[in-house]
């Protein structure tokens, strides 16, 4: 057993089951702390809930702020040409052209000059991982094609189909069919059956592409090719990267101090099926994408998640990614970061990788998928007791006051992924409730009620980012749904308290009682081609008919 690995469920004892039963602890204290406080005096009660709200206030109008900003340097970046800006790179120094330089390029090969070792961008090879169970070839194929279709050399990429050899013949026959069609179109073309009931493995994506990984090793041993300069990226099976991608991606890897140490974080866009998906799902899908483009703004808090990029020979040392986890790509961060003793960093990349909003075969089905999805994201809490495991049980070297820095965001970003939505709608109007009678009680919600009609402000900033990053509407809709599109934002108090909260609570209030999500559980992904029709698979094999 590595050091960087996940204690299993039965070691899981004392520190490490204190802070698994911490988030949720204290989520649920908070959930009742106003209630509690205002029996025991309206006053106190009054005041803290009123700086919650002003704080939460404060941090919403920094929040609209960056979603501006966010927006602006994603929209420049996709215009950039950064083949040319790759070629000054390669040359180190300005060629001639009308190319756009921004200023940082020229802080960039200014800087680079002086670099006594350095990584150009011919240097790199990509590898796509992309990662399958029992997806359809109408959700495959797109993927497949939209690699093809970037602005890059496709003689430098190489393509892994990783899927699960539990999913029958009718998979592997798909996937092969679908490598055997586009090999020639790569540098090299393979797929990898991953084997079900692997010891100390759970049935997630992280034992599937970590045994595509091991063998994609074994391939750039066998080719020669330095594993050190072949960046690896991971992506869902409707994950369909913007055509600039692999280029800005070759950029930063070589213009970033100590590249090997480091992930590259594009930015998820749940856009791709945003206007087939059910009113719900949509606000859900385009409030996701404005919390990643605010991301941007914040390198120091960036994570991995979903698609996100590593050089091969990093994932080599700390031997791929955790088996052991359904949070496999959250949790990378954390097996990274100690494995390289805190010296580590995630570079976020404003170019974006677009995926599909949440849509089954239903409306009610979509909404239960969409539930099994956000309860997957939010069981990201299982690593704040990995975090402090790691960081001072194990020897780690990382610098404690980081490791403490990160443990105690970890925990806030957690609690308030819980609580934060219930207490914003509902917080305030819990002392009138209680004490009638009293004159700061009542006072109270229209003191909220004044500060929330300045806080529209900052709402209709984060709608119209959400509207102008949508995709053109398809010819197969009318145009009342563009209308639905802006109307939809009156059902966000229904989204944030019945999806979010509450699959943050139940997957915090498992971890207190020890009932651990040890499976991955795939959705049913549903399509709707150009004509209309819906192309319906159940992703999870064990769940065909």
């Amino acid at each position: 057993m590595s050091k960087l690995d996940i204690p299993f469920e039965k070691d899981r004892k004392g520190h490490y089951r204190f802070f698994e039963i911490l988030p949720g602890a204290l989520s649920w204290t908070m959930l009742f702390l106003p209630i509690i406080l205002t029996f025991i005096n309206v006053t106190l009660a009054v005041s803290l809930i009123l700086a919650y709200l002003l704080v939460t206030f404060v941090r919403s109008i920094a929040y609209s702020t960056r979603s501006i900003a966010g927006y602006r340097i994603m929209k420049h970046h996709r215009k950039l040409d950064w083949n040319g800006l790759n070629a000054e790179i390669e040359a180190g120094k300005l060629l001639p052209g009308n190319l756009e330089r921004p200023k940082w390029h020229l802080n960039n090969l200014e800087r680079l000059d002086a670099r006594v070792e350095q990584v150009v961008p011919s240097d790199l090879t990509h590898a796509i991982i992309l990662a399958t169970v029992n997806e359809s070839r109408e959700v495959l194929e797109p993927t497949i094609q939209a690699v093809l279709d970037s602005d890059y050399d496709m003689s430098k990429v190489i393509l892994v189909i990783a899927y699960e050899g539990r999913a029958g013949q009718d998979t592997a026959d798909r996937v092969n069919q679908l490598v055997d069609l586009y090999g020639d179109k790569f540098q090299h073309a393979m797929a990898f059956s991953h084997p079900a009931n692997i010891p100390g493995e759970i049935i997630g994506k992280g034992g599937n592409v970590t045994f595509a990984g091991r063998e994609l090793a074994k391939y750039v041993k066998k080719a020669n090719l330095d594993a050190s300069k072949v960046l690896v990226t991971t992506l869902d099976a409707d994950n369909r990267p913007d055509g600039r991608y692999l280029a800005a991606l070759s950029y930063l890897f070589c213009v970033v101090p100590d590249p090997s140490k480091a992930s590259y974080q594009p930015l998820p866009m749940f856009t791709n099926n945003i206007w087939d998906a059910p009113t719900l799902m949509r606000v859900i899908a385009t409030g996701n994408n404005l919390f990643y483009i605010v991301g941007t703004q914040r390198p120091h808090l960036s994570r991995n998640f979903s698609a996100h990029a590593q050089p091969l020979q990093a994932l080599i040392d700390m031997d791929f990614w955790s088996v052991r986890t359904i949070v496999e790509d959250g949790h990378h961060f954390w097996r990274s970061y100690f494995h390289f003793d805190g010296d580590y960093r995630v570079y976020p990349l404003s170019i974006p990788i677009y995926q599909d909003a949440v849509l089954a075969d239903g409306y009610l089905r979509t909404m239960r998928a969409q539930f099994v999805q956000l309860r997957r994201w939010t069981y990201g809490a299982s690593d704040i007791a990995y975090i402090a495991d790691q960081g001072f049980w194990k020897g780690s070297k990382a610098p404690k006051l980081d490791v403490i820095a990160k443990l105690l965001r970890s925990i806030e970003g957690h609690v308030s992924w819980a609580t934060n939505a219930i207490l914003v709608w509902t917080a305030a109007l819990i002392p009138p409730l209680i004490h009638p009678q009293n004159l700061a009680a009542n006072e109270l919600p229209l003191i909220v009620s004044n500060v929330q009609r300045i806080g529209i402000l900052g709402l209709l900033i984060s709608v119209y980012v959400c509207l102008v990053t949508l995709p053109p509407r398809p010819a197969r809709y009318r145009r009342h749904r563009s209308v639905f599109m802006l109307t939809q934002w009156i059902f966000l108090p229904i989204t944030s308290i019945g999806f979010s909260a509450l699959a943050a609570f139940n997957s915090q209030t498992r971890l207190m009682f020890k009932r651990y999500l040890s499976k991955f559980d795939v959705t049913e992904k549903a399509t709707v081609t150009a004509e209309g029709n819906t192309v319906s698979t159940a992703a999870d094999p064990s769940r065909r008919k």
